[in-house]
């Protein structure tokens, strides 16, 4: 059994295509989306209507739900590029997906945390940065998981971690944007992986004794073409993110 993990494609159609490739070309039996699907300003509706075609379990990501029900004038200026450009149904589609998914081999999937799509699991902000969170705290946000892997994405950075009780957490990291910059306070941050490549995690559950190997993967693509895009429609800080998966 091979599981593929995708989250945070953020409207980057190129990206995703070539992590499908990616998926097919290693086996994947199945892929299971982690939301943040379209909020960018790269390629929103073209990125829904495959994702809709294809109909993977999705998790709604805080993204996912701030573009089908924030009103427009409150909205980011990704978010709101996504909206504009995406029909009503697929709006109410984005607003209407599951906060969690529990699949039949003992994976849970969610976004943020289980309960707030908007929070980091695995990560804390020091010093303006993203740095993985003490044991104990990352023990503190799955209290109760019952699940022997939880998948969650959000904060963009690829990362395996071990829960209590042996708990499996993965992050695949972000196929589509591979560096941000949130100024909200009081915790302004940047989160940045050093590399444009689009990323996901793989996982594969050994016959022998059921554990399940994670394979976090970088995948090459055409990312001067995400850069372009995302200039073209006035977006030079992404641009910038996208060509080298830093914020400055």
């Amino acid at each position: 059994m091979r599981i593929a993990i995708i989250a945070d494609i953020h409207g980057n159609l190129a990206a995703l295509t070539a992590v499908l490739d990616d998926v097919r070309a290693r086996g994947g039996d199945r892929i299971v989306n982690l939301g943040d699907c379209v909020s960018g300003p790269l390629w929103p509706r073209e990125t829904m209507d495959l994702l809709q075609s294809m109909g993977l379990p999705t998790v709604r990501g805080n993204h996912d739900r701030w573009v089908a029900q924030t009103p427009r004038q409150e909205m980011g200026p990704s978010d709101a590029f996504a909206h504009d450009r995406l029909t009503s149904a697929q709006r109410c589609a984005l607003g209407d997906l599951p906060v969690r998914l529990d699949l039949p081999e003992g994976i849970a999937a969610v976004h943020g945390t289980g309960a707030d799509d908007n929070q980091y699991l695995l990560e804390d902000v020091v010093a303006g940065r993203l740095a993985l969170s003490r044991c104990q705290d990352i023990a503190a946000r799955v209290v109760g998981e019952t699940s022997s892997v939880l998948v969650c994405g959000h904060s963009h950075q690829p990362r395996v971690a071990q829960g209590p009780g042996g708990l499996l957490i993965v992050n695949p990291g972000s196929v589509g944007c591979p560096a941000y910059a949130d100024p909200t306070l009081p915790t302004p941050h940047a989160s940045e992986t050093g590399s444009p490549h689009a990323r996901y995690a793989l996982l594969t559950r050994e016959a022998r004794n059921s554990r399940w190997h994670v394979n976090l993967i970088a995948v090459v693509y055409d990312w001067d073409r995400a850069s372009a895009q995302a200039a073209a429609n006035g977006r030079s800080e992404w641009a910038r993110a996208l060509a080298t998966g830093y914020v400055n």
